[in-house]
């Protein structure tokens, strides 16, 4: 009999994997099944992003990652006709993060672009080695109908800033080609909201941003890899919700970041909220464990809303455990 070089140690190990995920599911399996600590963006690696996009970003140190907002404040939104804000969903972004072993870097966007705009940006970014993640709704009702491109890429910081750079470059996306920003509205989502309420509903605190309240909320139950990355809130593994209007008549739109196991109880939820769901798909390419991301939309008083969120979260992270009766062995 050949000695297959299958150890002992690794004999138990196995079992204890595969028991594991008898009781807690395979997602949760590889979600805890990578180690390491993120590298740090060095200044210098700071400096070319933003030299090369001609805006300051923000760097999240907790995270290690470098995200610039890419507002489309050229355009005018509405929803079923009525105005709503830029803030509300209508702004993109573009993240730099380091892979574990510091090895490469990857950058992460998403865009937001009219019909007639996706195709040639798909054509730049293909031209500058960068790639397209998903195509994709977040929205009904819109007005102009709006679609948003992620895209990613892996390199150097620096290599990745200039390709990402030149692939906006010609579009509305690059910061240069924005209208200058507009004065801060007199009536902000602080004055339009209840927000110690919404807060004590949704049990996070959320950031105001002109006149809309947003909650941002991460995955912290889990580690998603893609590429080599921890991908974290700040670089697209996140829930989160934005209200726009007022307390008593408010607009709810977000996104719900789930594994596959939660989609349908998720989806579950916010319907028995009465909240529309908009669109279900993939952000990323080579996540592990695949994460699947789901829009919705609401309209009503913001507090009740904010339940149908919270709905939503509660499913996030729950255990799902096979009954000893249904193992097989």
């Amino acid at each position: 009999m050949k000695n297959s070089g299958f150890t002992r140690r690794q004999a138990l190990k196995a079992t204890a994997v595969l028991s594991t995920a008898l009781f807690t599911g395979i997602d949760q399996v590889k979600a805890f099944s990578f180690t390491g600590k993120t590298p740090p963006l060095s200044p210098a690696e700071i400096t070319a992003i933003e030299t090369a996009l001609g805006k300051k970003g923000s760097y999240k140190e907790a995270e290690f990652t470098h995200t610039t907002p890419l507002p489309r404040n050229d355009l005018k939104m509405k929803i079923k006709g009525e105005a709503v804000p830029i803030p509300f969903g209508f702004g993109g972004w573009v993240s730099f993060k380091k892979t574990i072993d510091g090895k490469s870097a990857m950058v992460m966007s998403d865009t937001v672009l009219l019909q007639e705009e996706v195709n040639p940006l798909i054509s730049a970014a293909q031209a500058n080695g960068l790639e397209i993640a998903a195509i994709h709704n977040h929205f009904f009702y819109e007005e102009p109908r709006i679609f948003y491109m992620h895209i990613h890429g892996m390199g150097t910081v620096a290599e990745l800033a200039k390709k990402y750079a030149n692939t906006i470059r010609d579009s509305k996306l690059f910061p240069a080609n924005q209208p200058p920003a507009s004065p801060p509205p007199a009536v902000t989502g602080k004055e339009n909201f209840d927000i110690p309420a919404l807060d004590a509903i949704v049990k996070y605190t959320g950031v105001v941003n002109g006149p809309t309240y947003k909650y941002t909320v991460g995955r912290s139950d889990l580690k998603i890899i893609a590429m080599g990355v921890e991908m974290t809130a700040s670089i697209g593994l996140n829930s989160w919700a934005s209200f726009a209007g007022k307390q008593d008549d408010a607009h709810i739109a977000g996104d719900i970041a789930m594994l596959q196991t939660e989609v349908n109880e998720v989806i579950g939820v916010l319907r028995k909220n009465n909240l529309e769901i908009v669109a279900v798909h993939n952000h990323m390419l080579g996540d592990d464990p695949h994460m699947i991301f789901l829009h919705y939309y609401g309209r009503g008083q913001a507090s009740t809303l904010a339940q149908g969120f919270r709905a939503a979260l509660d499913v996030l992270g729950k255990k799902k455990e096979t009954p000893m009766g249904e193992m097989k062995m």
